[in-house]
């Protein structure tokens, strides 16, 4: 113990250790700022009137077919939202994934608790709202004038029902400061605008 005091008190050992760091410190930035240029340099090597090849196949409100198997919204803790723009409460789910359209409760392209701006209060009215067929035009002028980046998000979506899925989930344009939702009472949205910003 004694002879590593000494040794750290020596000025040239602790020269050695400050500069190790210095380069380890110099290294990493230098690094992370490579990739920053390189990414940089990627996006504006792109055409700017290069449209995103979206492979979004909107449903074009033939909601009558035969479908065996839905997918759904999953997440809802009594509601839940199929791909055919129908919203049900849970006990009312058939099997295949599709909600039980003889239902009371059932309701297609339902837009309760949204607003004009296309935001809503509840997350599966969102979706259902946004399966509408009407709103086939209000998601391509999005997806053709969708930033950056969103690039990565919205190009993995296959169609309609992926796609009011991921606008539904609440984003960065939903909230202010990182910490409050602009709207608490419409937070999640479909349309082009964020929610309107609510005084506090």
């Amino acid at each position: 113990m004694m002879v590593l005091r000494r040794l750290l008190r020596k000025r040239w050992v602790l020269g050695v250790v400050f500069g190790l760091s210095l380069i380890y410190f110099l290294t990493s930035t230098l690094k992370q700022e490579e990739r920053t240029i390189r990414d940089r340099t990627l996006l504006q090597v792109r055409d700017p009137d290069h449209r995103i090849p979206w492979k979004v196949r909107f449903n074009l409100g033939n909601s009558s077919r035969q479908i065996s198997q839905c997918r759904n919204s999953i997440q809802g803790k009594s509601l839940l939202t199929d791909e055919l723009g129908y919203v049900c409460e849970r006990k009312d789910l058939l099997v295949n994934g599709c909600c039980n359209v003889n239902a009371p409760s059932t309701r297609q392209h339902i837009c309760k608790s949204c607003l004009a701006n296309g935001c809503c209060s509840i997350y599966e009215y969102c979706v259902s709202c946004c399966l509408q067929p009407d709103k086939q035009l209000l998601l391509e002028r999005f997806l053709n004038r969708a930033a950056e980046g969103f690039q990565n998000l919205f190009t993995a979506v296959e169609d309609h029902f992926e796609l009011c899925l991921a606008k539904c989930r609440t984003s960065s344009q939903s909230v202010q400061h990182e910490n409050t939702y602009r709207n608490p009472q419409a937070k999640y949205c479909y349309g082009e605008s964020p929610p309107e910003l609510l005084p506090v």
